[in-house]
């Protein structure tokens, strides 16, 4: 069963038969069914049920000739709120099913990131119609947690505010540069990174690591949009599962200067989240391209 069942509330699901009993509740009570054409006499269905404000599960599978509907796979999911970035989108179906993830560099981040698509259906839509490979639009990614720690954040003044933006958007225009081959950004972003990584070694004798870094954005295990992080609260809400009433936690982090949501388990957080806090964390990240 699906890892992350457990973000969106159903902690309950112990045994397949409860997970089965799940699914035919999505199949019979579902609030969203999308049919899109994608082979000769075959269509390609989702059926999706919210259990709560911007959480649910898709259930997506096939309707054969007869209009059967045959399921292939399920996961949960998170809408996320706002524009978290817009670049140009590259998207992949996976090997084995009919489920897509995308991918997208951000100058904030600094790598490329990999998410699971939301609506991978539209995009099937979409690619149907005839609109353009990889295209930039804008993406509204959102993140499913198990479990979280909430820290205190990191005291600065309004001058070292001011220098921190001003060397970030410095970094971000030497990036792009780079990115387009200007080989004076690349050896600068070199030499940079030399300089920050032997001041964090000085600074690690005296101080602890999450007093230096106040966020964070990378890779983490062998799945491709696994990622842990570190962020600024900007907003939380308490949220209930409406079929376990399981408690959630629904932030809106900054991270890197990215914005993006987070849902995760109020049992699974160590600390009280408020704004201005710290939350730190693993999250499983996806994204809803906006055609």
């Amino acid at each position: 069963m699906h890892q992350y069942l457990k973000a969106v509330g159903f902690d309950n699901i112990q045994t397949r038969n409860d997970l089965k009993d799940m699914l035919e509740d999505v199949r019979e009570n579902y609030t969203h069914q999308t049919i899109v054409s994608y082979l000769p006499g075959e269509d390609f269905c989702e059926l999706r049920k919210d259990y709560g404000q911007c959480i649910g599960v898709s259930l997506c599978g096939e309707l054969n000739e007869n209009d059967v509907f045959e399921p292939s796979y399920y996961f949960p999911y998170f809408e996320g709120s706002g524009i978290s970035t817009y670049a140009e989108i590259a998207v992949e179906r996976k090997i084995e099913k009919e489920q897509y993830v995308g991918m997208c560099e951000d100058s904030k981040i600094g790598i490329s990131l990999i998410f699971t698509l939301q609506n991978g259906i539209e995009y099937m839509r979409e690619r149907q119609a005839g609109f353009i490979t990889n295209p930039v639009t804008s993406v509204t990614l959102s993140g499913l947690a198990l479990s979280g720690t909430v820290l205190l954040p990191v005291v600065k003044d309004e001058r070292k505010m001011k220098s921190e933006r001003e060397a970030s958007d410095n970094r971000k225009m030497l990036i792009n540069a780079a990115r387009n081959g200007d080989q004076a950004a690349i050896e600068t972003l070199t030499l940079d990174d030399i300089d920050i990584y032997s001041q964090v070694s000085r600074r690690l004798a005296n101080e602890d690591v999450f007093s230096i870094v106040d966020t964070y954005f990378m890779p983490y295990g062998i799945e491709c949009d696994l990622y842990s992080i570190m962020g600024e609260i900007l907003a939380v809400r308490k949220r209930k599962n409406t079929a376990t009433g399981t408690e959630l936690y629904q932030m809106k982090l900054n991270v890197n200067e990215m914005q993006f949501d987070v849902c995760v388990p109020a049992a699974g957080v160590m600390g009280e989240p408020e704004i201005g806090r710290r939350f730190k964390g693993t999250i499983w990240l996806q994204g809803y391209i906006n055609f």
